[in-house]
């Protein structure tokens, strides 16, 4: 009787421990080399740097419209595909999050200094397809700034303010191909 007890009470005091890691600490030894292509020390160096930059970028509504009508404005949705098809700022080009690369980025922005807009569902309030909010700290607004700082491109502006996409002012457009999408989008996918 006294040896279950004593296991189990070792095994009460022990750290509680996750798919090999502690629970609040520091991660368990590892038992393999970390993979070179997948960097978190560098990512979270990158958002502490890019925090204060995109703080200085954010416009409001007012702002956002005016700056699209500047020359050679890209409006980029990284949201996608059958998103962007279901429903757009007039004028936005899209470009999925998981498709950005240093080839992609290229082909549709072109040179590193070209004035760049982005938006994402949470700029919207009707929290319906195809714009369901996401949770806040998840929101494509920031890891967008985030991927294009990362690739260089760093002339970007954010918008702020919360919209309705039925406002006339926000001109919200579908393309063509949203009625090749037969099955509706899931409206609540956070």
């Amino acid at each position: 009787m006294l040896r279950p007890c004593l296991v189990l009470m070792l095994a009460c005091t022990a750290a509680p421990v996750m798919a090999g890691k502690p629970v609040g600490g520091q991660p368990a030894a590892a038992t393999a080399p970390l993979n070179p292509q997948i960097d978190f020390s560098t990512f979270r160096r990158l958002t502490a740097e890019v925090e204060p930059y995109r703080l200085t970028r954010l416009i409001d509504w007012q702002s956002f419209v005016a700056a699209s009508a500047e020359p050679d404005v890209l409006i980029l949705d990284a949201r996608s595909e059958r998103q962007f098809a279901a429903g757009h700022i007039e004028g936005a080009v899209n470009l999925p999050l998981p498709e950005f690369s240093v080839e992609s980025l290229a082909e549709l922005i072109g040179r590193s200094d070209r004035p760049i807009l982005i938006y994402c569902n949470n700029n919207f309030r009707n929290d319906v397809p195809p714009v369901a909010l996401k949770s806040g700290p998840v929101a494509l607004n920031i890891p967008t700034f985030i991927h294009l700082v990362a690739y260089g491109y760093r002339n970007i502006r954010e918008l702020n303010d919360v919209m309705d996409f039925n406002d006339p002012r926000v001109r919200w457009v579908t393309s063509a191909r949203e009625a090749a999408v037969s099955s509706p989008l899931p409206s609540r996918a956070r």
